[in-house]
């Protein structure tokens, strides 16, 4: 579809409702490209509005959409550009929604962190109720979504209250997997492929580790929660997890950290000798992440393991003593169904796992699901697998704490972590609601450096690849000395 602006060039607000409405759509931006379909979005700003009307054609129709927005004059750049973004989104909305006569389940909402946005009314006093009724009435978002949303945002300020200045979590990262499923875009490398820079990457990171403890201490920051993902951390032998694990707990001071999780991930990665190391070393919870229990849908995303093996992992796990147990799944996989869905949802309840995280497929540049074109579930079956979750999480008494959004999401849906009752992933919400900041270590990350007092956000970006990480120490120091620099910053 050909996109036209005039006054603004709010791409991202647009491109997220296009994906929502016109999912085999993608964006123009030339003015000369001959395209039946098109939209024209002007803004035009006054003393006291930002007006924003959105004519679309398309399928030979043509509708406009008009939205409105209160202009705020002392608002700063950063809040400026928001109201813009909100003026732009809910008139391409209004358009889309007369064109195609239907309603996505997130209305006009369109970014990453709904429940960041209902936290904040909250905090400004508004109740649930109020806020459910702006939600409904402004955004057009749908009942089940509305309260998935709230639910998640109360637990975000719930962890929010708990938080200290000085406190930070800690992620690393292991980009390694035994095999690339093929819904993956991670950068990670195939451990057939690259074993060799295994050992390599892990003497790498032992000294990243004992930089960034120094630096940490320093900061007189302290560590609330740690997070290993990756790729699969698991990939690690037991020696070589036993070895980062000791001197990751030698180098930093955990006696602040509220939460210990290491991504287990691949069942054809996990053994008894693996669990007991991380057990050994203070890991209070792990993640097993099948993602589905129908034997045809892990052969066709790649997966080596059967549905029997994760079965046994997980009562392997459930049975070493682990507090906390998560299972990952994905609606929307090639060759699944609605009921090998719920099948899949209905045994993972059986297994013990007190939080199980229901991820949307998404369909990201570089996976094989693209690149091969394998046929996928329609959305109408997608959010039968979701309204199912929903359901069927609600009866055991699971609720939903965490959520957020991706792009080319299966459907414009999304996806929420469940748990039950003081059972809550702390990482997964700090993350998430950008609550604090996120020292992340390795390859294949990002650190996200936050000052909640001034609403201040900055990022750091790592090397992709093992090898770029282990070729390129510079990159490593710069990455520390900004997270230190950062935070000397907050201190003036």
């Amino acid at each position: 579809m050909k996109l036209l602006f005039k006054g603004h060039d709010a791409r991202y607000a647009v491109e997220q409702s296009l994906l929502a409405f016109f999912p085999q759509e993608r964006p123009v931006y030339d003015p000369a490209a001959r395209e039946k379909n098109q939209a024209t979005v002007t803004l035009s700003q006054g003393k006291k509005y930002i007006t924003v009307v959105t004519t679309l054609c398309y399928a030979g129709c043509t509708k406009r959409g008009i939205s409105r927005v209160l202009w705020d004059p002392s608002a700063d750049a950063y809040a400026a550009e928001r109201l813009r973004q909100r003026a732009v989104k809910l008139s391409f909305f209004k358009a889309a929604r007369q064109v195609t006569g239907v309603t996505p389940s997130w209305g006009a909402l369109t970014g990453i962190r709904p429940a960041k946005l209902a936290a904040g009314y909250l905090e400004q006093g508004m109740t649930p109720r109020q806020v459910d009724r702006l939600l409904r009435d402004t955004y057009c978002v749908s009942q089940t979504r509305r309260e998935l949303c709230i639910e998640a945002a109360q637990a975000g300020l719930k962890a929010k209250a708990e938080l200290h200045p000085e406190d930070i979590s800690l992620y690393i990262g292991i980009p390694f997997c035994p095999t690339r499923c093929a819904y993956c875009s991670f950068v990670s490398q195939a451990v057939e492929k690259s074993f060799g820079l295994m050992e390599p990457y892990l003497e790498v990171l032992l000294g990243e580790i004992t930089r960034a403890a120094q630096m940490v201490e320093d900061l007189g920051l302290h560590i609330k929660s740690f997070y290993m993902g990756g790729g699969t951390p698991t990939t690690l032998s037991a020696g070589q997890m036993d070895r980062l694990l000791t001197h990751l707990n030698r180098s930093f001071d955990l006696s602040h950290c509220a939460e210990y999780c290491i991504e287990a991930g691949r069942p054809d990665t996990i053994d008894r000798e693996k669990l007991q190391v991380l057990l050994d070393h203070g890991c209070d919870r792990i993640s097993v992440n099948p993602q589905s229990l129908e034997d045809s849908v892990l052969q066709a995303i790649g997966r080596r393991h059967t549905a029997a093996d994760i079965e046994q992992t997980m009562g392997l796990a459930t049975s070493m003593g682990f507090k906390h147990v998560n299972m990952d799944l994905i609606a929307g996989l090639p060759a699944d169904t609605p009921e090998g869905f719920r099948r899949t949802l209905d045994k993972c309840l059986s297994f013990g796992a007190d939080n199980i995280t229901v991820h949307t497929l998404a369909l990201k540049k570089g996976s094989r699901i693209l690149l091969e074109g394998q046929k996928i579930p329609s959305a109408e079956a997608v959010g039968q697998m979701l309204d199912y979750s929903v359901s069927a999480l609600r009866g055991a008494d699971f609720h939903p704490y965490y959520l957020y959004r991706q792009k080319y999401m299966s459907g414009s849906f999304e996806n929420i972590g469940w748990c039950i009752s003081g059972a809550e992933g702390l990482y997964n919400i700090y993350i998430m609601e950008e609550l604090h900041s996120i020292l992340s270590l390795g390859a294949g990350g990002s650190t996200k450096m936050v000052d909640p007092a001034a609403g201040r956000i900055e990022r750091v970006f790592h090397a992709k690849y093992p090898n770029e990480y282990i070729t390129r120490p510079e990159k490593i120091q710069k990455n520390l000395e900004d997270f230190a620099d950062f935070y000397r910053s907050m201190k003036k």
